[in-house]
């Protein structure tokens, strides 16, 4: 069918874009959506700092009925360019039917873009950056993502790799129930890195230095992933900006530092996954009857699970022990507070060391992602 690609750059289009996974979804039983409000944000100049640094062009794709049928989003990531210098641009924000000719209109249309911006490669999908919501879920279709996670349908892989992506890098899900759940390896590991490093301990995040404790946190976020291939450092805004979307969800418990002599040197941050809660807010609206009823679920007991999506430690200190640490800390504290399963996303493929402890704990991959790139020459 003949496919129209054009830019989605005014208000309406912008609304359009943010509906459109609302209706091809609605079928679904896994999917979660994001609240409106804030995917309308994402793409929004004046809300999202990521655009002091970088530049997005979203298009929407309509078939000769002129119904909406896809959309993406081609993406210049300017501290990515400014760090690495590769001439690599991202797609993100892909949806769209079940119909190659669509992704190929979409995906020329973003790579068009691209080539006028002077990039040779396009890499994706990073929703619109690597520290947002990013990666295409290749396996584990049958399981509800977890808070800040991507959900997408199966034929987009094949989509993407007919139109000449490749897999850039591997990411994993590991899931650990508390029913399956056997810690002792990890709690004696826990206990011979703190004898190890006399003055260790472990604190939460003080309410009352929030700022400065996230500052913290973003310090050794930047300095203990400098060297991972692809790793661009949050800005101060965006850093601001991160915590502030996720303060309401915070618990200050969960969001732990790990201190040597009163000097932060790793940290860890787990989330309530709220999407537990989400997932009954089809709507993507947060009316005053959808909120009074997430608060009840939440009361309820219905939020089982946390996702941990953040742990780092100062180059100085990688390879001691403090990963160890700071999970059994996150293993004894969520026990307290009643939770039963969590979610540690996403591991890279190839970090061996770290896979084969949490497999020893009881944890097991229950989905999988990738990052994609094609050449645009």
């Amino acid at each position: 069918m003949p496919i129209t690609v054009t830019p989605a750059d005014s208000r309406s289009d912008h609304r359009a874009f943010v509906d459109f996974p609302f209706r091809l979804y609605a079928e679904s039983d896994y999917w979660v959506p994001m609240l409106r409000r804030d995917a309308l944000a994402l793409i929004d100049e004046k809300k999202n700092p990521f655009f002091e640094h970088g530049l997005m062009q979203p298009y929407l794709a309509r078939n000769e009925k002129g119904e909406i049928v896809g959309r993406i989003a081609a993406i210049q990531n300017g501290a990515h360019l400014e760090t690495f210098d590769d001439a690599t641009g991202f797609f993100g924000f892909f949806e769209c039917i079940n119909d190659y000719g669509v992704a190929r209109a979409l995906l020329d249309a973003a790579a068009g873009w691209m080539r006028g911006m002077g990039l040779k490669a396009m890499r994706g999908p990073a929703n619109p950056s690597l520290n947002d919501t990013a990666g295409l879920l290749v396996d584990g279709f049958d399981l509800q993502p977890s808070v800040m996670m991507p959900y997408n349908p199966a034929y987009y892989e094949d989509f993407l790799r007919r139109w000449g992506f490749e897999t850039q890098t591997e990411m994993l899900s590991l899931y650990v129930h508390a029913k399956y759940m056997d810690p002792s390896k990890l709690f004696r590991g826990d206990e011979i890195v703190r004898k190890r490093l006399p003055g260790l301990t472990v604190r939460g995040l003080d309410p009352k230095r929030f700022d400065e404790d996230v500052a913290a946190a973003m310090k050794i976020y930047n300095d203990g992933w400098e060297k991972n291939e692809g790793f661009v450092a949050m800005t101060d805004a965006e850093a601001k900006h991160l915590a502030s979307e996720l303060k309401p969800i915070l618990v200050p418990e969960l969001f732990l530092f790990a201190e040597r002599d009163g000097e932060p040197v790793g940290f860890s941050v787990s989330l309530p996954d709220f999407n537990q809660a989400l997932r009954y807010v089809k709507s993507g609206k947060l009316t005053p009857g959808n909120l009074i009823g997430l608060i009840a679920r939440a009361k309820m007991g219905t939020i089982t699970d946390l996702r941990m999506p953040l742990m780092g430690a100062r180059q100085d200190y990688q390879g001691k022990g403090l990963d160890a640490v700071l999970i059994a800390e996150t293993i004894r504290r969520g026990r307290k507070m009643g939770f039963l399963g969590c979610e540690l996303s996403w591991v890279l493929a190839d970090n061996k060391r770290l896979l084969l402890a949490l497999e020893r704990m009881g944890a097991v991959i229950d989905k999988r992602y990738v990052l994609l790139e094609a050449p645009l020459d």
